[in-house]
């Protein structure tokens, strides 16, 4: 049986190093959604305003279930922040939402060139739980992991992630409260910047 393993993140979690670096340690397959989704066809379109492809979600699920299915390999690490949504539920094997703190994710946003309505939505996304609230609404909960990466190496998480798939850790979701940390620290208003 095939395991479908699921990266998903607001951007700058280090979704693509993390999964690039599980996919080498599985010998797995590996699908970066956005290129997938190029080089297969499957955008109808930008959003200039987010500055954003927008993607075909049904012609993904196709091209992604014939992907899966006729892959020869034992492992497919699928990374996209949008992941849960498109790949069909029965396919995934596990789903690992990374976090990062607000604090820490502008400061890396900002150095990528994050900045203006795409700094403060992503920041919002991730302070309101978005990836997650997502991946529980579109997948069964027990196949939905949440990891706090925040001021941890790609080694690090990767290991927590093997430990979770080898049944050496729980997955858990629930941890992660960035709008109670920011609201404790009198920090709320200045990155919930509508």
């Amino acid at each position: 049986m095939k395991r479908v393993i699921l990266i998903i993140g607001t951007p700058c979690t280090g979704k693509t190093t993390t999964a690039k670096q599980l996919a080498t340690k599985l010998a797995a397959d590996y699908i970066n959604l956005t290129e997938y989704a190029k080089t297969n066809r499957l955008t109808i379109g930008e959003d200039k305003e987010r500055q954003t492809t927008i993607i075909n979600e049904e012609a993904m699920q196709q091209k992604l279930t014939e992907t899966i299915n006729t892959s020869k390999n034992a492992n497919i690490i699928i990374d996209g922040h949008y992941a849960a949504a498109v790949t069909p539920k029965p396919l995934v094997t596990r789903i690992f939402v990374l976090r990062r703190n607000p604090i820490e994710l502008r400061r890396l946003m900002e150095k990528r060139g994050f900045q203006g309505a795409k700094l403060w939505e992503n920041l919002a996304s991730e302070i309101l739980d978005v990836c997650l609230t997502e991946a529980l609404q579109k997948q069964k909960k027990e196949k939905v992991c949440e990891l706090d990466i925040t001021e941890k190496t790609v080694d690090a998480n990767v290991n927590e992630i093997l430990a979770i798939l080898n049944k050496n850790k729980k997955c858990q979701v629930g941890q992660v409260d960035w709008l109670g940390m920011l609201e404790t620290q009198g920090l709320l208003d200045k990155y919930l910047n509508f």
